[in-house]
């Protein structure tokens, strides 16, 4: 009895041991990361192919000079970039010719692809204008959050929307997150200035964030997948939900609006750089009071997706970062 209870008692402690090493090293990597959301990289001009002259590149905090800039991060995308933006391309002149007041921009992020990509979006630039489609090459692989921070912080548009560059979401359903954000954006303006007239209502102006989701979909993909990837989403949900709260069943959809001001506020607070900063966005959408809505969005599966169960323990590593972040203070909330 005594010899197991010396050995239930190592056992504990080494136990202890981890666990305390665990948390150590959390602190010191969010400690390490109190900064992250300062861009390392300043971008201040943009390449245009046609004329290889440099073009100023705008910031979140200018004035907005387009209605609609639409973000899209890539990496090793040159197989899935050209349909993807094709589609993009014909519903936004499209909807341009029919409405002249319309005013877009696409800007493509490259989070250090090695492939073709940097080449496919060029000839788009070529091809459609560098006034109309942006590029922005992060140098070397940063992570999905930094590449869309770093399209949002150079964006132009009134509204602004992530999108992934596999085209897994129809563009088309940007509409369902726009009208839904200019409803809000109304009731919040009257409500902050009862006088404030129609004519002078600017959606940029008004802080307010959409979250495209699959959640309908949850039920069929439940019965489609293997059980242990089920398991370990629900389990990965459960962490979101203690670290971030309640409020957006979807977290994870790549399809997403914000204001101007909106993105102004919540991507110069930013701290992760890769899977999880979606999570981040809610905590700080909380933290700013800033509205959030959830709509459904048609949403298809396309093949080569970066995301692999190997992607779980990388996701609950950021979400330990930003918990231990931001409980400690280190990761200080600027109010932009």
């Amino acid at each position: 009895m005594e010899s197991l209870l010396t050995v239930a008692e190592l056992g504990l402690s080494l136990l202890l041991i981890v666990l305390w090493g665990f948390i150590s090293v959390v602190v010191f990597e969010a400690w390490r990361r109190r900064h992250s959301n300062v861009s390392v990289e300043t971008v201040t001009t943009l390449e245009d192919p046609t004329t290889l002259k440099q073009v100023p590149c705008p910031h979140i905090s200018d004035p907005a000079e387009k209605y609609l800039s639409l973000i899209v991060p890539a990496f090793n995308e040159e197989q899935r970039l050209p349909a993807a933006l094709e589609e993009t391309m014909d519903y936004l002149q499209g909807r341009a010719s029919r409405d002249k007041s319309f005013s877009y921009e696409v800007v493509i992020v490259d989070d250090g692809s090695v492939d073709g990509t940097k080449r496919v979006a060029f000839d788009f630039v070529k091809k459609y204008s560098v006034d109309n489609i942006r590029f922005i090459p992060l140098g070397k692989n940063q992570g999905k959050g930094e590449a869309i921070r770093t399209g949002m912080m150079h964006s132009r548009g009134e509204l602004l929307l992530m999108l992934d560059a596999d085209g897994a979401t129809k563009v088309t359903d940007l509409e369902k997150l726009e009208n839904q954000i200019h409803a809000v954006a109304r009731e919040e303006s009257s409500i902050r200035d009862p006088a404030l007239k129609h004519v002078d209502f600017r959606i940029g102006d008004v802080q307010v964030s959409a979250f495209g989701s699959r959640a309908h979909l949850e039920e069929k993909a439940l019965a489609t997948r293997k059980w242990y990837r089920n398991f370990l989403m629900k389990g990965f949900h459960l962490v979101v939900l203690l670290a971030a709260g309640s409020g957006i069943r979807d977290t994870q959809c790549g399809f997403k609006m914000f204001t101007r001001a909106a993105a102004r506020r919540l991507f110069t607070n930013v701290h992760l750089k890769r899977w999880c900063f979606d999570v981040e966005l809610v905590f700080l959408c909380k933290r700013f009071n800033i509205p959030m809505l959830e709509i459904s969005v048609n949403w298809s599966e396309i093949p080569g997706s970066k995301v692999s169960l190997l992607s779980i323990p990388n996701m609950l590593w950021e979400l330990a970062l930003m918990s231990a972040g931001y409980r400690t203070g280190m990761w200080k909330i600027h109010h932009a």
